[in-house]
């Protein structure tokens, strides 16, 4: 928002939408504006109404149809300094900020605070997992405020904020400590949950929550609770979708090529995300297809050891 606004001037004004992963269609036409349409850090979308996009997930194409429309954009020009995709970087705000910077001359330095935790939330750069779970940093709870949030209006709300503000100043407003209450009371459930549930074989963690519905839980628990664990596959519900989280364990002592690429196992079944971390999201009623799922990825990622 604030590299559109400071250096593409084209908008009177900016309006937001989230976007989910979900089983089905993940984009509704209708949703997009007449004017310009941007859609950051998910899936490709061709269609005419987006003018901009941008991402850094391996898994950002539905479809080798979508690939090859992005690429020949590219190759003719048509939205090549409109459409941006490169795996290599850690969180999609650090790509925004480089392209806007390099491409257009935006002035990065007021949003040094932003970018530098935005890499270290996407990319699970804790320096432990003590960091991760107790959260004391005002990004953490930031993000937990985020993720958990179910009042639609939260997130359009925290966007221009965060364009200005501190970190903790965007913590401190009144809308967001109302929330932050209940949700660290919420937060250690998770965590006595996951405790009660978690079992850990052949450097696995399973866990399924599915009886008690959630809209989120910290990423990190499992590891906090079982550190020598390298990965971890979960099986938890929500209002919208019943999702597989499959996750390596960020402080693993083994190497990189010894690591199983998560993404590429999680495309096999409609999902996707990093190497590092992906997910699969079924219908609410399919549990038990998602259930066979978690059996075939445990398997296999206890087979690579």
């Amino acid at each position: 928002m604030r590299f559109h606004r400071e250096c593409v001037r084209t908008a009177q004004k900016f309006s937001f939408h989230g976007l989910v992963h979900r089983a089905g269609a993940l984009f509704d036409e209708g949703a997009f504006v007449d004017g310009e349409n941007a859609i950051v850090d998910f899936k490709y979308f061709a269609s005419p109404k987006v003018t901009w996009w941008f991402d850094h997930h391996q898994s950002a194409f539905l479809s080798a149809d979508d690939q090859k429309n992005f690429e020949a954009g590219q190759t003719d020009g048509s939205h090549r300094m409109r459409k941006f995709f490169n795996p290599n970087y850690v969180s999609c705000t650090s790509l925004i900020a480089d392209t806007a910077r390099v491409n257009f001359g935006f002035d990065t330095a007021p949003l040094l605070e932003l970018i530098k935790w935005a890499d270290i939330v996407d990319g699970a750069r804790y320096e432990s997992a003590k960091a991760a779970v107790e959260m004391a940093a005002p990004a953490m709870k930031l993000t937990m405020v985020i993720e958990s949030a179910s009042d639609n209006n939260l997130v359009p709300r925290l966007i221009p904020l965060l364009t200005e503000m501190s970190l903790q100043q965007v913590l401190e407003q009144g809308f967001v400590q109302v929330l932050l209450g209940p949700l660290m009371e919420r937060h250690w459930a998770a965590l006595d949950l996951i405790k009660q549930r978690a079992v850990v074989e052949g450097g696995v963690i399973t866990f399924d929550i599915t009886d008690q519905p959630t809209e989120g839980y910290n990423k990190f628990i499992p590891y906090y609770l079982y550190p020598e664990a390298t990965y971890n596959v979960g099986l938890s519900k929500s209002s919208f979708r019943t999702k597989v989280s499959v996750g390596t364990n960020p402080w693993t002592k083994k190497a990189p090529s010894e690591l199983v690429n998560l993404a590429a196992i999680c495309e096999r079944y409609g999902g996707g995300g990093h190497a590092r971390v992906g997910a699969i999201s079924f219908p609410p009623d399919r549990e038990d297809e998602a259930r066979k799922a978690v059996g075939e990825i445990v398997a296999e990622l206890r087979r690579a050891g």
